[in-house]
């Protein structure tokens, strides 16, 4: 399922959030309908864990992340975003908050799930940032603590959001995938080649990951 092949989101070069800071703008009102798709789409099978990533680098997928997380807190929702491009993060400077524990901490087992959490006063939704990268991304991401870590988010809330690495760069990726309900994939017009979009999902049906829809992002 295509969220809206045509819809474009403007990817703010400021790192900040749309859906925030203008609720009533027409972008705002374009994440409230990719939410309403997503909800739609996966309604029979009570999915809560979605994966956004994207074929490569640099084609919004942190912005997208961070704009709908904020849409659906707005729409009542207890929301958790996980930043998991621990190679890359980012969703730090979105919520301007430290990045200095984090996802990483609670696998490492330095900190708790409920300790690394932070809250950032927009509706009920909370972030979880990726914490300094000093470890294999591919050995935390593919743990069993990982998996505790959902388990135990989804006692809490009613959606759990996952930014992560770019798809056909990295193996961490494919492994977040296939722990999740749902992948969004976020291309950007102009940039993202159709060979790369097809092997983007080729790669999730490898991952056995089901690709629930696409954003194109402008």
């Amino acid at each position: 399922m295509v969220i809206n092949k045509r819809q474009s989101l403007l990817a703010n070069k400021k790192r900040t959030i749309v859906t925030q800071l203008h609720p009533e703008s027409r972008i705002s009102e374009q994440f409230r309908t990719i939410h309403t798709n997503i909800k739609f789409s996966m309604a029979e099978e009570k999915s809560r864990i979605f994966l956004i990533t994207s074929p490569g680098d640099g084609e919004g997928k942190s912005t997208t992340a961070a704009n709908l997380a904020v849409s659906m807190a707005q729409q009542k929702e207890k929301v958790l975003l996980i930043d998991a491009n621990i190679r890359k993060p980012s969703l730090h400077t979105f919520f301007k908050t430290s990045n200095s524990t984090g996802l990483t901490d609670v696998l490492t087992g330095k900190v708790s799930f409920y300790e690394a959490i932070h809250h950032t006063g927009i509706g009920r939704l909370d972030l979880l940032v990726s914490g300094i990268i000093k470890y294999n991304p591919v050995e935390l991401l593919g743990s069993p603590m990982f998996q505790e870590v959902l388990k135990t988010a989804l006692k809490s809330y009613d959606a759990i959001l996952i930014d992560s690495n770019s798809l056909l760069e990295v193996t961490d990726t494919k492994l977040l995938a296939n722990q999740c309900d749902g992948v969004i994939l976020v291309i950007q017009n102009g940039k993202t080649k159709f060979e790369k979009a097809a092997e983007a999902k080729k790669v999730l049906e490898f991952a056995k990951a089901k690709l629930v829809g696409v954003v194109m992002n402008k």
